[in-house]
Protein backbone atom coordinates (compact mmCIF):
# COMPACT_ATOMS: atom_id res chain seq x y z
CA UNK A 1 0.00 0.00 0.00
CA UNK A 2 1.15 3.55 -0.66
CA UNK A 3 -0.40 6.86 1.16
CA UNK A 4 -1.26 9.61 -0.61
CA UNK A 5 -0.76 12.27 2.05
CA UNK A 6 -0.27 16.17 0.48
CA UNK A 7 -2.41 14.79 -2.59
CA UNK A 8 -4.74 17.45 -3.92
CA UNK A 9 -7.25 15.76 -5.05
CA UNK A 10 -10.17 18.31 -6.65
CA UNK A 11 -8.70 21.02 -4.35
CA UNK A 12 -8.78 19.05 -1.26
CA UNK A 13 -5.53 18.13 0.73
CA UNK A 14 -5.80 14.07 1.76
CA UNK A 15 -4.71 12.49 4.61
CA UNK A 16 -5.57 9.19 5.46
CA UNK A 17 -5.86 8.16 2.21
CA UNK A 18 -4.81 4.65 1.05
CA UNK A 19 -4.44 3.53 -2.41
CA UNK A 20 -3.13 0.18 -3.07
CA UNK A 21 0.39 -0.15 -5.65
CA UNK A 22 0.09 -4.13 -4.95
CA UNK A 23 0.93 -5.86 -8.22
CA UNK A 24 -1.46 -8.21 -7.93
CA UNK A 25 -4.33 -5.53 -6.65
CA UNK A 26 -3.36 -3.67 -10.01
CA UNK A 27 -3.65 -7.01 -12.31
CA UNK A 28 -6.89 -7.93 -10.66
CA UNK A 29 -8.58 -4.50 -10.72
CA UNK A 30 -7.44 -5.09 -14.66
CA UNK A 31 -9.56 -8.11 -15.10
CA UNK A 32 -12.43 -6.55 -12.81
CA UNK A 33 -12.98 -3.23 -15.07
CA UNK A 34 -13.09 -5.79 -18.18
CA UNK A 35 -16.61 -5.72 -19.74
CA UNK A 36 -16.21 -9.18 -20.97
CA UNK A 37 -15.71 -10.82 -16.76
CA UNK A 38 -18.35 -12.66 -15.91
CA UNK A 39 -20.41 -11.96 -12.90
CA UNK A 40 -18.70 -15.38 -11.07
CA UNK A 41 -15.33 -14.20 -12.01
CA UNK A 42 -16.58 -11.13 -10.56
CA UNK A 43 -17.25 -11.86 -7.48
CA UNK A 44 -14.07 -13.97 -6.76
CA UNK A 45 -12.01 -10.70 -8.35
CA UNK A 46 -14.02 -8.42 -5.25
CA UNK A 47 -13.36 -11.19 -3.18
CA UNK A 48 -9.26 -11.55 -3.75
CA UNK A 49 -8.60 -7.64 -4.10
CA UNK A 50 -11.04 -6.57 -0.72
CA UNK A 51 -8.72 -9.32 1.12
CA UNK A 52 -5.77 -7.10 0.46
CA UNK A 53 -7.01 -4.07 1.36
CA UNK A 54 -8.60 -5.53 4.91
CA UNK A 55 -4.82 -6.49 5.70
CA UNK A 56 -3.80 -3.31 5.50
CA UNK A 57 -6.79 -2.10 7.58
CA UNK A 58 -6.32 -3.92 10.30
CA UNK A 59 -2.46 -3.76 10.66
CA UNK A 60 -3.15 -1.54 13.62
CA UNK A 61 -5.65 -3.60 15.77
CA UNK A 62 -5.19 -4.13 19.15
CA UNK A 63 -3.37 -7.67 20.43
CA UNK A 64 -3.72 -9.63 23.73
CA UNK A 65 -1.21 -12.00 25.02
CA UNK A 66 -2.75 -15.36 24.01
CA UNK A 67 -0.27 -19.22 25.42
CA UNK A 68 -1.11 -22.17 24.01
CA UNK A 69 0.15 -25.88 23.66
CA UNK A 70 2.02 -26.56 20.26
CA UNK A 71 3.09 -30.68 19.97
CA UNK A 72 6.54 -29.73 21.73
CA UNK A 73 6.15 -26.62 24.13
CA UNK A 74 3.81 -24.02 25.05
CA UNK A 75 4.05 -20.31 22.93
CA UNK A 76 2.91 -17.03 24.35
CA UNK A 77 1.05 -15.66 21.02
CA UNK A 78 -1.73 -13.38 20.47
CA UNK A 79 -5.22 -13.01 19.74
CA UNK A 80 -7.36 -9.84 18.61
CA UNK A 81 -8.43 -8.03 21.76
CA UNK A 82 -10.41 -5.63 19.82
CA UNK A 83 -14.31 -6.59 18.08
CA UNK A 84 -14.51 -6.25 14.93
CA UNK A 85 -17.73 -4.86 12.53
CA UNK A 86 -18.32 -5.48 9.12
CA UNK A 87 -21.13 -2.72 7.29
CA UNK A 88 -21.11 -3.62 3.89
CA UNK A 89 -23.45 -0.87 2.53
CA UNK A 90 -26.09 -3.14 0.58
CA UNK A 91 -26.15 -4.50 -2.07
CA UNK A 92 -23.00 -4.35 -3.47
CA UNK A 93 -20.76 -4.07 -0.31
CA UNK A 94 -22.18 -7.81 0.46
CA UNK A 95 -19.28 -9.31 -2.11
CA UNK A 96 -16.98 -7.94 0.45
CA UNK A 97 -18.36 -10.06 3.48
CA UNK A 98 -16.95 -13.40 3.05
CA UNK A 99 -13.75 -13.23 2.33
CA UNK A 100 -12.80 -10.54 5.13
CA UNK A 101 -15.20 -13.64 7.23
CA UNK A 102 -12.46 -16.05 6.05
CA UNK A 103 -10.03 -14.34 8.05
CA UNK A 104 -11.95 -12.74 10.74
CA UNK A 105 -14.21 -15.57 11.38
CA UNK A 106 -15.06 -13.85 14.84
CA UNK A 107 -16.31 -10.58 13.22
CA UNK A 108 -19.66 -9.39 13.63
CA UNK A 109 -21.75 -7.98 10.26
CA UNK A 110 -24.25 -5.30 10.30
CA UNK A 111 -26.00 -4.23 7.10
CA UNK A 112 -27.00 -0.60 6.09
CA UNK A 113 -29.34 -0.39 3.31
CA UNK A 114 -28.57 3.06 1.37
CA UNK A 115 -29.54 3.46 -2.24
CA UNK A 116 -28.89 6.24 -4.90
CA UNK A 117 -31.83 8.79 -5.92
CA UNK A 118 -31.04 9.11 -9.67
CA UNK A 119 -32.21 12.23 -9.79
CA UNK A 120 -30.52 13.93 -6.73
CA UNK A 121 -27.53 11.58 -6.35
CA UNK A 122 -27.88 11.98 -2.92
CA UNK A 123 -28.30 8.58 -0.47
CA UNK A 124 -31.44 7.66 0.64
CA UNK A 125 -31.41 4.98 4.02
CA UNK A 126 -34.01 2.04 3.54
CA UNK A 127 -32.39 -0.01 6.01
CA UNK A 128 -30.93 -0.16 9.44
CA UNK A 129 -30.76 -3.12 12.10
CA UNK A 130 -28.06 -1.92 14.46
CA UNK A 131 -28.48 -3.04 17.51
CA UNK A 132 -29.40 -0.91 20.76
CA UNK A 133 -26.25 -1.01 22.27
CA UNK A 134 -22.89 -0.88 20.49
CA UNK A 135 -21.32 -4.17 20.16
CA UNK A 136 -17.75 -3.60 18.30
CA UNK A 137 -14.81 -1.46 18.92
CA UNK A 138 -13.64 -1.49 15.00
CA UNK A 139 -16.24 -0.72 12.49
CA UNK A 140 -14.77 -1.58 8.44
CA UNK A 141 -17.45 0.18 6.10
CA UNK A 142 -17.85 -1.66 2.80
CA UNK A 143 -18.25 -0.68 -0.76
CA UNK A 144 -17.11 -1.76 -3.94
CA UNK A 145 -17.53 2.35 -5.20
CA UNK A 146 -17.30 5.82 -3.70
CA UNK A 147 -18.70 7.53 -6.86
CA UNK A 148 -20.48 10.47 -5.14
CA UNK A 149 -19.49 10.18 -1.16
CA UNK A 150 -22.89 10.26 -0.08
CA UNK A 151 -23.31 6.83 0.46
CA UNK A 152 -20.04 5.93 1.89
CA UNK A 153 -20.85 9.70 4.72
CA UNK A 154 -24.24 8.60 5.29
CA UNK A 155 -23.23 5.06 6.91
CA UNK A 156 -20.31 6.73 8.49
CA UNK A 157 -22.47 8.88 10.11
CA UNK A 158 -25.13 6.41 11.41
CA UNK A 159 -22.43 4.61 12.74
CA UNK A 160 -20.94 7.46 14.89
CA UNK A 161 -24.36 8.80 16.26
CA UNK A 162 -24.34 4.85 16.63
CA UNK A 163 -21.27 5.23 18.87
CA UNK A 164 -18.32 3.44 17.14
CA UNK A 165 -14.90 5.36 18.01
CA UNK A 166 -13.08 3.46 15.18
CA UNK A 167 -14.41 3.50 11.55
CA UNK A 168 -12.51 2.46 8.37
CA UNK A 169 -13.61 2.57 5.21
CA UNK A 170 -12.72 -0.20 2.16
CA UNK A 171 -13.81 0.52 -1.30
CA UNK A 172 -11.99 -1.19 -4.76
CA UNK A 173 -12.47 2.27 -6.89
CA UNK A 174 -12.74 5.85 -5.77
CA UNK A 175 -13.65 8.94 -7.39
CA UNK A 176 -12.02 12.63 -6.57
CA UNK A 177 -15.09 14.03 -5.37
CA UNK A 178 -16.39 10.62 -2.90
CA UNK A 179 -13.02 10.89 -1.54
CA UNK A 180 -13.47 14.78 -1.30
CA UNK A 181 -16.79 14.56 0.38
CA UNK A 182 -15.36 11.93 2.96
CA UNK A 183 -12.32 13.52 3.26
CA UNK A 184 -14.57 17.22 4.28
CA UNK A 185 -17.21 15.15 6.34
CA UNK A 186 -15.13 12.78 7.89
CA UNK A 187 -11.39 13.75 8.34
CA UNK A 188 -11.45 10.79 11.00
CA UNK A 189 -11.73 8.04 8.82
CA UNK A 190 -9.26 6.07 6.69
CA UNK A 191 -10.02 5.03 3.16
CA UNK A 192 -8.38 1.92 2.03
CA UNK A 193 -9.00 1.93 -2.03
CA UNK A 194 -7.10 -0.05 -4.79
CA UNK A 195 -7.62 2.87 -7.26
CA UNK A 196 -8.84 6.30 -7.49
CA UNK A 197 -9.98 7.05 -10.88
CA UNK A 198 -10.21 10.18 -13.42
CA UNK A 199 -13.78 11.63 -12.24
CA UNK A 200 -17.38 10.97 -11.92
CA UNK A 201 -19.66 11.53 -15.35
CA UNK A 202 -23.00 13.18 -15.33
CA UNK A 203 -25.05 10.53 -14.09
CA UNK A 204 -22.90 9.84 -11.26
CA UNK A 205 -20.75 7.36 -12.60
CA UNK A 206 -17.21 6.72 -12.32
CA UNK A 207 -15.00 6.79 -15.26
CA UNK A 208 -13.17 5.20 -16.73
CA UNK A 209 -14.41 2.47 -13.20
CA UNK A 210 -16.19 -0.62 -14.35
CA UNK A 211 -20.01 0.33 -14.36
CA UNK A 212 -22.34 -0.67 -11.54
CA UNK A 213 -20.85 -3.18 -9.33
CA UNK A 214 -24.20 -4.56 -8.02
CA UNK A 215 -25.29 -5.70 -11.69
CA UNK A 216 -21.69 -6.93 -12.21
CA UNK A 217 -21.33 -9.32 -9.28
CA UNK A 218 -24.89 -10.16 -9.59
CA UNK A 219 -26.31 -10.48 -12.72
CA UNK A 220 -28.91 -8.03 -12.91
CA UNK A 221 -28.21 -5.75 -15.75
Amino acid sequence: MSDIDNQTVIGTTMSLVHVSQHPLVLTKLTMLRNQTTKSKIFRELVGEITQFLMYEATNDIVLQDHTVQTPMAPYAGHVLAERIGLVPILRAGLGMVEPIIDMIPTAHIWHLGLYRDHDTLQPVSYYNKLPPEVNIDVALVLDPMLATGGSASAAVTVLKQWGVKRIKFLGLIAAPEGVALMHREHPDVPLYLAAIDEKLNEIGYIVPGLGDAGDRQFGTY
